[in-house]
């Protein structure tokens, strides 16, 4: 494929920002935006990096969920770095001005036109799997949509909890909203639940007495993301309850990010 070919697949966007977190490893990477490139909040984008230094073309591609929202003008991803990875290391490496590619295309189905209007609209997720939350939080229909919004962002540790600081806030402004952090190795300071796994804080009821409302298809979507373990037992777990994914027309009451 010649790289003409290649530029009418991708667009290369140049690095704003990258911004290390508490945690070793964790950033966010904030660059430009194509005008071209449109996205549905919970939908992801393949961005490429070339495997050889200074190469002009991209052959290493992963995908991540915008952060940013649709109507910024910027797009933003959060990173965590796997230490002998091929690609995570090198983009936490960039700098402003740096060349990040970006395919024109998003792609992921994790989105609320999913779902129809319900009472409880549980968020949960594990490590970087927030991202594709983020923007729900930032759109006006979420909260016409539900009555109530729980984000469940299970992490090892509290260094872990990226957009820690505003989630708190919008927390404290928005009654509608809970924010529910697990942390698994250490139990957080002022948490009502003790470290744990969020399938475990599930199945010990933990989750729905915290927040005071039961899973329960008929009053509750729920969506995943995140480490495909802890994706696979929840659904398991939420299949032996009713919940289930749409299908031939039928919105369903669970969606699943499977981009891992």
């Amino acid at each position: 494929m010649t790289q003409a070919q290649n530029s009418e697949k991708y667009t290369c966007e140049r690095v704003l920002e990258v911004k290390p977190w508490h945690s070793p490893g964790l950033v966010s990477v904030k660059l430009t935006r194509s005008p071209g490139f449109e996205f549905i909040a919970g939908q992801f984008a393949r961005i490429g990096l070339p495997s050889t230094p200074g190469a002009d073309a991209p052959d290493l591609w992963r995908a991540y969920s915008m952060v940013s929202h649709p109507e910024d003008d910027y797009l933003e991803f959060l990173s965590v770095t796997v230490p002998d990875g091929q690609f995570s290391p090198k983009l936490a490496q960039l700098s402003a001005n740096d060349c990040l590619w970006v395919e024109k295309a998003p792609f992921g189905f994790l989105t609320l036109e999913r779902f129809t209007a319900a009472h409880t609209l549980w968020l949960i997720c594990t490590g970087t799997g927030l991202s594709a939350y983020l923007p729900m939080l930032r759109d006006t229909a979420t909260w016409t949509q539900f009555k109530k919004v729980v984000l469940v962002h299970g992490v090892r540790t509290e260094d872990e909890l990226a957009y820690r600081d505003w989630l708190q806030s919008l927390a404290q402004s928005n009654e509608q909203f809970i924010y529910l952090p697990v942390t698994s190795r250490q139990r957080w300071p002022g948490s009502d639940l003790p470290a744990s796994r969020i399938t475990t804080a599930y199945k010990n009821q933990q989750l729905q007495h915290v927040v005071g409302e039961p899973f329960e298809p008929e009053s509750a979507r729920v969506m995943l993301c995140g480490n495909p373990e802890m994706v696979t037992e929840m659904r398991a777990l939420l299949a032996e309850v009713g919940f289930a994914a749409g299908r031939r027309g039928n919105p369903g009451s669970l969606a699943v990010e499977n981009y891992w």
